[in-house]
């Protein structure tokens, strides 16, 4: 027996955060009673997600892919506004999903799986994964606004951990910074906010480095599979 939420996370349905999410949402059923949080499952019991029976038959061939994500596409599996997302840039029959999000109009690095057990450990704020971002600011930063980003700043009523920051470059011309920001958490719109909050609008922003994997060789749109070598070190983050 086994919590609901880890059946269809290893069955690469979708991720166990988004299975928590439907369970709450009321949409899985468990031999037609509706699921909780909580519930455990065997081989014999019948799951339904959206009226559909989970087939427990699915291929559970792990694979991995590494994206660098355009602008105006979306972090999740299916859009109800039926913009773009970022699985449908990737060519493979197996069911994935990506592992945390980035915004809309947020570009770069992010991986995309059918496997929970890795997307759990990269995405628990106990493992401290390093997300590197380069932002275009309005204006010239000051030395104040960088200190108070490096010792945490308040956004959404919680202060944020410590981050890393280093100005890039100026352009006097334009007006604009380039910064390079460092940070281990994974909150709504984090960047931006904390950009916001020491008085400075993030005009363009691009996640640059997820963990120890960059987008060099990768133009916008562009994808490549994860070697086993890396997934291994991906999964040696978790033992830190």
């Amino acid at each position: 027996m086994e919590r609901v939420q880890k059946v269809i996370s290893n069955l690469g349905y979708a991720s166990r955060r988004e299975a928590e999410k439907l369970i709450l949402e009321g949409k899985i059923l468990i031999n037609d009673n509706v699921a909780k949080l909580g519930d455990k499952v065997g081989n014999q019991d019948i799951i339904k997600i959206n009226g559909e029976i989970l087939d427990k038959t699915m291929s559970n061939d792990k694979v991995y892919f590494l994206l660098n994500k355009p602008r105006e596409t979306v972090s999740t599996v299916k859009d109800p506004e039926g913009r773009k997302t970022i699985v449908s840039l990737i060519n493979t029959d197996k069911r994935i999903y990506p592992v945390g999000r980035l915004d809309y109009d947020t570009t770069g690095a992010i991986i995309l799986t059918n496997d929970g057990e890795l997307t759990n450990l990269l995405m628990h704020p106990k493992n401290n994964i390093e997300k590197v971002y380069l932002a275009k600011i309005k204006g010239k930063i000051g030395g104040d606004a960088i200190y108070n980003l490096k010792k945490g700043v308040i956004i959404d009523d919680k202060k944020t951990s410590p981050a890393r920051v280093k100005i890039r470059e100026y352009n006097k011309k334009n007006n604009t910074s380039l910064v390079e920001i460092i940070i281990h958490e994974g909150r709504n719109h984090q960047v931006k906010k904390m950009f916001q909050s020491v008085g400075y609008d993030c005009l363009k922003l691009s996640r640059i480095r997820f963990a120890f994997l960059d987008i060099q060789n990768l133009n916008s749109g562009e994808y490549r599979t994860l070697t086993i070598k890396e997934v291994k070190k991906l999964y040696s983050l978790g033992d830190k």
